[in-house]
């Protein structure tokens, strides 16, 4: 507590003294008390050393709380932070997958197309070559001569229908793991990603 620093307080008092008829003034009386006096009775008052102790423990207090709000904000805001960057993460690695599954669906549109490209050429080819021994069928003199060209037919029939099939199924293998390879790239991520959290 501030006590306002001077020499000397003086005090100035009226003194009215009361008589029958009329009120009569006194000139005014000057008391002078040194500052230095003041100060030190108001030091030494037990209220004030109370009221000193009080705001001592207020600052103290509002010290003490300062310090636990920063405390808290600063853990809030890294919280906050960590909350942000993994949804973050979270939203890019969906955003990912979807984009794999895409990647895969059109490479598995793209392989199935030719495919049916390639199933149709042979169709086409079967057709053209059953035609043509039909015809080598009709010009046959004998039936040993037909049933030598019907064996020689059967056998190229069965060695071409076998080399399709095994390129058919070589294809469909291929496509296969294109198809699979963006899937597999990203649960590779998956559990690269989350075998780290856990």
């Amino acid at each position: 507590m501030a006590v306002k620093k001077s020499t000397a307080t003086t005090v100035k008092a009226e003194t009215v003294v009361a008589t029958q008829a009329a009120p009569v003034a006194v000139a005014p009386v000057e008391v002078k008390t040194g500052a230095a006096e003041v100060k030190a009775t108001v030091a030494s008052s037990p209220v004030v050393e109370k009221l000193q102790e009080t705001v001592a423990d207020v600052q103290k207090s509002v010290s003490e709380i300062v310090s636990k709000l920063t405390k808290t904000q600063t853990e809030v805001s890294t919280n906050m932070d960590k909350v942000i960057k993994g949804a973050e993460e979270f939203v890019a690695f969906g955003q990912a997958n979807v984009e794999a599954f895409m990647k895969s669906s059109q490479i598995l549109a793209s392989g199935l197309q030719d495919l049916g490209k390639h199933v149709a050429a042979t169709a086409q080819a079967q057709y053209d070559e059953a035609v043509a021994n039909a015809k080598a069928l009709t010009s046959v003199k004998s039936v040993k001569e037909a049933f030598d060209l019907q064996t020689s037919l059967a056998k190229a029939g069965f060695e071409k229908a076998l080399a399709e099939t095994g390129k058919l199924t070589d294809a469909s293998v291929k496509l296969a793991e294109q198809v699979s390879a963006p899937i597999a790239a990203r649960v590779t991520v998956a559990v690269e990603k989350f075998g780290k959290a856990a």
